[in-house]
């Protein structure tokens, strides 16, 4: 009965490592995904500083870039992580 209980808790304890290792994971990716946006966002708004138009194509291109290759990265961790498993 004891040993029961002990594989039962030893099991709990593993659950909330393992949900709290994804959390972590995920929220490295959270970070990564706003710093690379950033950084598009960033040299978009350099460049448009430095090379006036209209419609701030540069700031525009480069965000859209960064969202893009954000993803594109996710889905790449997703699956190296998928893999692992």
């Amino acid at each position: 009965m004891s040993q029961s209980n002990h594989n039962h808790n030893n099991k709990q304890l593993k659950d909330q490592k393992d949900r709290l290792n994804s959390y972590a994971r995920l929220s490295g990716l959270v970070i990564q995904m706003i710093a690379i946006i950033g950084i598009g966002t960033f040299a978009g708004i350099k460049l448009d500083e430095a090379y006036p138009n209209e419609n701030n194509l540069y700031t525009l291109a480069l965000t859209f870039t960064g969202v893009i290759l954000s993803i594109v990265y996710v889905i790449r961790r997703i699956i190296a992580v998928s893999k692992d498993k």
